[in-house]
């Protein structure tokens, strides 16, 4: 389930099919406008997700820990406001051909 407050949008992985997690996090996070937030909610530590940001989207994003189990952990992933379009990502340039 995703939900939204003023500040940032929600989302509870928990209630998700593990197969569209990843793909649901990484298409929320695109959407945000420089500067904003999500906060995950997961009943296991999302160290494979913060792989794939790292690899990904490496200096495109700020990743805090809000809560560490043992029964949920959260996390807020922030889009910085000085974030430029990550090529292949938001944007593309041409020049790949992609």
């Amino acid at each position: 389930m995703t939900s939204t407050t003023a500040s940032s949008p929600t989302v509870d992985l928990r209630t998700i099919a593990p197969q569209q997690r990843h793909s649901l996090v990484f298409t929320t996070f695109i959407a945000l406008p420089p500067g904003a937030a999500i906060e995950l909610i997961n009943d296991h530590n999302p160290l494979p997700l913060r792989g794939q940001f790292d690899s990904g989207l490496y200096g495109a994003f700020q990743w805090t820990a809000l809560e560490s189990g043992p029964e949920q952990w959260r996390v807020e992933i922030a889009k910085p406001a000085s974030s430029k379009p990550v090529h292949g990502v938001d944007s593309c340039c041409g020049s790949c051909g992609g």
